[in-house]
């Protein structure tokens, strides 16, 4: 569940994640926003994971964000979202109403950066083409092997395959055994 701010100065709430499917990204306001809201984020003491602009009936900015260590939890979401619901109403960088939705990356977190591919290494992947590589084929699962250089390296199917990081439109973790046990190792405080 995000946490989210119905449109301009009427409050802080929920936004129901069903909402989400209906709309589509602005790519063009995305890009300019992200050095501004990033910034925000980080001033807030939290590292910006993914920033996007969706529209439809109305727009929604959902910033999907983390503490230094990797955690974010509800307290680290609501306080986030205060803060940049602050800087947006005194800033004003989106035309119009929207809401705004904060959340934390979860298990099954986005892979946007090129850290994030050479972090993960080891573990089950989704990884979408922004076009279709030279089989026609976009979309890739397998066991994410990490980088070289600035190419994504997967294994699919025991065959690897490689990507340059621009190539890829969006990528994902698989929820598995292991990645819940990673989690669930870090979390525990150290004795």
């Amino acid at each position: 569940m995000a946490v989210g701010r119905p449109p301009r100065g009427t409050g802080f709430g929920f936004t129901p994640a069903r909402e989400k499917c209906r709309s589509r990204p602005i790519l063009s306001a995305t890009a300019h926003l992200e050095p501004i809201v990033g910034a925000a984020v980080e001033a807030a003491g939290y590292r910006l994971v993914r920033l996007r602009l969706l529209g439809g009936k109305r727009k929604i900015l959902q910033v999907m964000a983390e503490r230094p260590d990797g955690g974010m939890d509800i307290e680290d979401c609501a306080h986030l979202s205060r803060e940049l619901s602050d800087f947006l109403e005194r800033e004003d960088p989106i035309d119009g109403e929207y809401v705004l939705e904060v959340s934390s990356p979860g298990i099954d977190r986005p892979l946007t950066r090129l850290k994030d591919f050479a972090r993960w290494a080891g573990h089950d992947t989704k990884i979408e083409l922004a076009a279709p590589d030279a089989d026609g084929r976009k979309r890739f699962s397998g066991l994410l092997l990490g980088l070289e250089g600035n190419n994504v390296m997967i294994e699919v199917n025991g065959a690897r395959r490689t990507f340059p990081f621009g190539s890829i439109a969006e990528a994902k973790l698989v929820l598995t055994d292991k990645l819940i046990q990673e989690d669930l190792r870090a979390r525990k405080p150290n004795a």
